[in-house]
């Protein structure tokens, strides 16, 4: 039985910490903050609550797999998860509207035919039959190992070359495109080329720089289904973290650890703010790797010939303006849980989330909002109000950008306007409103991904400090809910099987 000393409480350090207890090992957990859950919160007021972090979980599996190996008992009997239909609306800057069915390819294709054209459900069935291929290629070595040392294999992108007519037949290996290139390629109506670039913003890629392989991003999404939690998303983090305490984890809330102890050329624990130092044989460091530094002296934990993070941290990623809205009046019958209102103009609005001139926390004029309105009665206080979130990408604030204040309360505005094409009345319904502003804590880190020479990969859960690992968003396999569950059960294998361990079979 070995000590071990996690830091931080987000969703990939608990998924660690249970399997590591579940091992029979001492696990102590130490959070900067006053809750766990890392971007998975929960905002209430005046009996509405709304989830500020993700609002649907892809891939459940991973979850359940959590709760099976934990616990022997399934993640549904602790978190009421149901499937959302219509997976997602979207309402497109002509003023087209779709709605695709939950986790079916032949309802997108017919839906897609119906709302756009005849031909548009089979191009955009088409791009996603090759994001599968894509999507096998990857899984075991972007989702199911860790990070291997020949990792540039994965600089590769996986996405295939699309078939062409005539001569020269099917182009020979996978493409090196873009996923913006891919789009007008093989998409051409502008509409479609909006669904496929919002997944990319939705993880806060560019998809002008996001290599062709992130078309597994709505594959996955489409493939497996989008699940929302009773009660919210935040029920999930609460019962991952009542699982963890089952399991004889110890949390320490308030705790902000300033440094890695290491002897002997490994690390040894880690020394608190309060002047504490806590022996551990292991160390689990769940942050921003371009952080981890400054908790070893300046020492970069991964070598010249491992996947380094960026010099800052968050670099080219966006982060994400939410506006919590309460509102009177009941939701109409058959609205969808998600609608995604599309940017009139996609070009202004990746200068304005990516380019150089961005102003920080401001969107574009009309930039593409994501409507979240969950029929769900533990978010209003009665049937006669709703609760509504708002999202939109934008360029992340920094501690030199000042505070939001007015700039804030402008870009929610625009934020108000775009999302009165998913809300009916919606001004005239807002009782109050709350603006979490995008600061650099709000930043999205997103999924790891093959192809553009390994750039759009995270740094690996083995560093070369014997005893210490890294996991969560920001870490191989990356960000979102379903990655970092997965991160965290790449660190337990590590941990408990020694770092020559190749990944479930």
């Amino acid at each position: 039985m070995a000590r071990i000393a996690v830091i931080g409480a987000g969703m990939g350090a608990m998924a660690a910490a249970a399997r590591l207890a579940v091992a029979g090992h001492r696990v102590a957990v130490f959070e900067r903050g006053a809750t766990y859950g890392g971007a998975v919160q929960r905002l209430t007021r005046d009996g509405f609550a709304f989830d500020t972090g993700p609002g649907l979980l892809h891939l459940p599996a991973v979850y359940r797999d959590l709760f099976l190996k934990t616990g022997r008992e399934a993640l549904e009997s602790r978190v009421e998860l149901s499937q959302v239909d219509p997976a997602s609306r979207h309402v497109f800057a002509d003023g087209t509207a779709v709605a695709l069915p939950n986790a079916s390819r032949a309802g997108v294709l017919t839906a897609l035919d119906e709302a756009l054209g005849e031909g548009c459900g089979e191009r955009w069935s088409a791009l996603v039959g090759r994001a599968r291929d894509a999507w096998d290629a990857t899984r075991r070595p972007l989702l199911e190992e860790p990070l291997r040392r020949d990792w540039r294999a994965l600089g590769r992108d996986p996405y295939p070359a699309v078939r062409r007519r005539g001569l020269f037949g099917r182009g020979k290996g996978p493409t090196t495109a873009t996923l913006a290139e891919v789009a007008r390629r093989e998409l051409a109506d502008p509409r479609l080329v909006a669904l496929l670039e919002s997944h990319a913003l939705a993880y806060g890629f560019d998809p002008r720089s996001a290599p062709a392989s992130a078309a597994v991003l709505p594959y996955m999404e489409q493939s497996f289904g989008s699940w929302y939690a009773g009660g919210g998303m935040r029920a999930l983090a609460d019962a991952l973290y009542e699982r963890c305490l089952a399991r004889s984890v110890e949390f320490t809330f308030g705790a902000e650890v300033t440094a890695v102890a290491e002897k002997d050329g490994r690390a040894a624990g880690v020394a608190l703010a309060d002047g504490r130092v806590v022996d551990a044989e292991f160390v689990v460091a769940s942050l921003d790797p371009a952080r981890l530094p400054a908790l070893l002296g300046g020492r970069q934990p991964w070598g010249e010939d491992d996947v380094r993070p960026p010099e800052h941290p968050g670099q080219g990623a966006a982060a994400r303006l939410t506006v919590a809205l309460a509102l009177r009046g009941g939701r109409e019958p058959g609205a969808a849980h998600r609608t995604v209102v599309h940017a009139a103009d996609r070009a202004a609005e990746l200068a304005g989330v990516f380019g150089d001139g961005a102003t920080p926390g401001v969107p574009c004029a009309r930039p593409t909002v994501t409507v979240l309105r969950p029929d769900d009665p533990a978010t209003r206080p009665d049937d006669g109000h709703e609760a509504v979130t708002l999202s939109a990408a934008v360029a992340p604030r920094g501690p030199a950008d000042g505070p939001a204040g007015a700039a804030a309360e402008a870009a929610a505005d625009r934020l108000l306007e775009a999302a009165e094409a998913a809300v009916p009345g919606l001004r005239e319904r807002v009782l109050w409103r709350e603006v979490l502003p995008a600061t650099a804590d709000t930043l999205v880190p997103g999924p790891a991904l093959a192809g553009r020479d390994g750039r759009f990969l995270r740094p690996g859960n083995r560093t070369r400090i014997p005893g210490l690992y890294a996991v969560g968003g920001w870490s191989h396999p990356g960000g979102g809910l379903a990655h970092a569950g997965m991160s965290g059960a790449l660190v337990a294998g590590l941990i408990v099987n020694g770092d020559d361990w190749h990944g479930s079979t």
